[in-house]
């Protein structure tokens, strides 16, 4: 490992550090998901630890309970997280072009909402081993929380689970508030993000649709409007970006 590489591991860490801590108390209430559909400790812990991914895992959690087969499961958890594969060609955007496939695929395993977050709002081009310092703590995390929401979750009053998962949400706003208070494009969209949220989840219009069919459509919309309305010219930004950061 060259000298930078460890530099953007080590960094990669230290901001993985609170997504860490919101994984470990949202996992908590998964892990109480996974129990109550009769997995062990074990069993859940390994399913955090190879799907990190809460709608995901909460979706495979339901069908076990109730007995579904393994290809409709495959199939739900495929649906359920498929508004991670925008997330991902939003990141190979960020990578060098000749970043090797191997970093490529490696970055993919874990593309979570929370990592992408911190990774697009890297100056310049991404290395990997950022990312990879940012999933060495965050799986640890996630998959701990719901080995001990399997072993002690039920001991626990439902308002102190549910308080847990607070924290994520205040994780989020650090996220997108700086960039927001830089550009204003960003705080418009951030802002439309929100409304346009709140209107699909009200309207009766929408009632039919999945969470995931809601998110990967206002995903799509919002980033094809401010493509069309706010281009980037990508090679000046991570030039730009670049000479910042030095």
């Amino acid at each position: 490992m060259t000298t930078e590489n460890k530099t953007c591991f080590q960094h990669g860490m230290r901001d993985g550090c609170p997504i860490a801590l919101g994984y470990f108390a949202v996992s908590f209430t998964l892990g109480i998901a996974a129990k109550n559909a009769g997995l062990s400790a074990i069993q859940a812990f390994a399913a955090s630890v190879l799907n990190n991914a809460s709608a995901g895992e909460y979706a495979g959690f339901s069908l076990i309970a109730a007995g579904s087969t393994y290809l409709e499961t495959a199939i739900m958890t495929l649906i359920v997280n498929a508004r991670y594969l925008l997330m991902s060609c939003s990141l190979s955007q960020k990578l060098k072009p000749d970043t090797p496939m191997r970093h490529r695929m490696i970055m993919a395993y874990d593309v979570t909402d929370e990592i992408f977050g911190i990774c697009v709002a890297q100056p310049g081009y991404l290395n990997p081993w950022y990312a990879y310092g940012a999933i060495a703590v965050a799986i640890p995390g996630w998959a701990l929380g719901t080995y001990l929401g399997v072993i002690m979750g039920n001991a626990l009053p439902t308002r102190v689970v549910s308080a847990l998962s607070v924290g994520l949400y205040g994780m989020f706003l650090a996220i997108i508030i700086p960039p927001a208070r830089k550009n204003r494009v960003i705080a418009g969209l951030v802002a439309a993000g929100f409304a346009a949220s709140f209107l699909v989840n009200r309207l009766p219009l929408f009632a039919g649709l999945s969470a995931g069919v809601k998110t990967i459509a206002l995903t799509a919309s919002l980033a094809l409007l401010a493509a069309v309305l706010f281009p980037i010219d990508t090679e000046e930004k991570n030039k730009e970006d670049n000479r910042n950061e030095s």
